[in-house]
């Protein structure tokens, strides 16, 4: 559809019959401040704006829980709530069957020191089942696969609260993304001179497509905010090329999507890359994807998701700190986890980041799924991808290659169209079989429950 935008953030809209429509800025993100800071002064002013902003959101006439992943930023939120509680806080958590991308023994950890009433969902492969569902709730196509997780979580607290407290913002605020810190490494590759940098590109397009490594010398090839983004793309420039057929190809280079970003990284760093890379992700992908991916999975079950980390006070303190109290060589996020050191067990907050990720690569792995929806006569019609390409992403994931992201993006986009663009049926949940929680093993003080 043509002039229909979102509203970017800090911004509001104005519609009036006399003069129309017109959009403004009510809010940006402050600059740091001139003024030095020790790492005292920083550490305490974070815990009082930290535990102001928890007890201001903790407030409703409703039952207030809590979002737990067993992560510092949802941790630090229900030691904060159990802290200024007169009763037991409520905390929930999401779990898999897969251990090495499960923290429900971290988020137990943090329920029985505070004393929660707890509960927890442990997921199976069928919990992708719910996908075509969360199309309709997500009302866009959107490539996020911890949606799934996010949409359980809700649908579990939704049982006995209203509201729930969450940890998000935290790693955009404080400098806790691995990927900031690999950019800190990779920094160094700009002072290799740009003939070198070009040979290396050159190399890159003449090896074969597929061929471990191409990829590498391709992003090595790369400078400064182009080297950020590519690091973080799906796809390269030339899998989009390849991936998309020739008309929807033409469509979509009519406009550069890296070229807001790349002016905003490079209007302003002025030397403070962390920070720039920080307004980046304040500005995008945690509306976009973050923000986006829990106020629709906690509304598809009636449940109000809050986020005291993002309370304005909060982060108008955090980008006044200097970038050397967020990050440092071997430290992410040094100035939070300073701040709570004492509140939460060292083993939370040393241990390494292990994110909301989803073991789609072990779910999918063996079964056809990608293939009977991607390469459907249904999709095909579509003319949108080029039927060989994506045959190959998925010959490459079946040998191997952790393509599950990719393939998951191009899935999210099918199932999208199907439930708007092909007004396929909607599965109301209501006439769906009730979800069969069952009583399960529950730890010292920590009520379980399993799928």
């Amino acid at each position: 559809m043509h002039g229909i935008h979102k509203l970017d953030p800090g911004h509001q809209l104005w519609a009036s019959a006399e003069e129309g429509v017109r959009v403004e800025r009510y809010w940006d993100l402050p600059t740091a401040s001139a003024k030095p800071v020790g790492e005292d002064e920083a550490t305490e002013g974070l815990r009082e704006v930290l535990a102001e902003s928890v007890r201001l959101h903790m407030i409703s006439d409703v039952p207030v829980g809590a979002f737990l992943s067993g992560g510092i930023d949802s941790s630090a939120v229900v030691a904060l709530m159990a802290r200024t509680s007169a009763e037991p806080v409520r905390t929930f958590t999401i779990g898999f069957t897969e251990t090495d991308f499960s923290e429900v023994e971290h988020a137990r950890a943090v329920a029985r020191q505070y004393g929660t009433r707890h509960r927890e969902l442990c997921l199976e492969p069928d919990a992708l089942d719910a996908a075509p569902d969360l199309g309709w709730y997500l009302d866009e196509p959107f490539g996020d696969p911890s949606a799934i997780p996010t949409y359980m979580v809700s649908r579990l607290a939704a049982e006995d609260v209203k509201v729930v407290l969450s940890g998000d913002g935290g790693d955009e605020l404080f400098g806790g993304y691995d990927k900031y810190a690999v950019e800190g490494r990779e920094r160094g590759w700009d002072a290799v001179p740009s003939p070198l940098r070009r040979a290396i590109g050159a190399l890159a397009r003449l090896a074969p497509e597929g061929m471990r490594g191409r990829r590498w010398l391709r992003h090595r090839a790369l400078s400064g905010a182009e080297r950020y983004l590519d690091a973080w793309s799906f796809f390269s420039r030339e899998e989009r090329r390849a991936l998309l057929q020739p008309a929807v190809r033409a469509r979509v280079e009519e406009t550069d999507p890296w070229e807001s970003a790349l002016a905003s990284l490079r209007e302003r760093s002025n030397g403070d890359w962390l920070t720039a890379l920080q307004r980046l992700d304040m500005e995008t992908y945690l509306p976009l994807d973050i923000l986006t991916k829990v106020d629709r999975m906690s509304m598809a079950h009636s449940l109000e998701a809050r986020v005291p980390l993002l309370d304005h006070k909060v982060v108008e303190y955090a980008f006044s700190l200097p970038a050397d109290l967020k990050l440092r060589p071997g430290a992410t996020k040094y100035v939070f986890k300073r701040a709570l050191r004492g509140l939460l067990p060292d083993s939370i907050l040393d241990r390494r980041k292990q994110g909301f990720a989803v073991p789609l690569g072990r779910w999918f792995r063996g079964t056809s799924f990608f293939s009977d929806l991607l390469l459907s006569d249904r999709a095909r019609q579509r003319e949108l991808f080029e039927p060989q390409a994506v045959r190959t992403l998925i010959r490459r994931q079946e040998a191997g290659r952790p393509l599950d992201f990719q393939l998951w993006t191009l899935a999210s986009f099918e199932l999208w169209a199907r439930r708007f663009l092909d007004r396929s049926p909607r599965v109301r949940l209501a006439e769906a079989a009730p979800y069969p929680f069952v009583a399960g093993p529950a730890a010292s003080g920590v009520t379980g429950v399993t799928r």
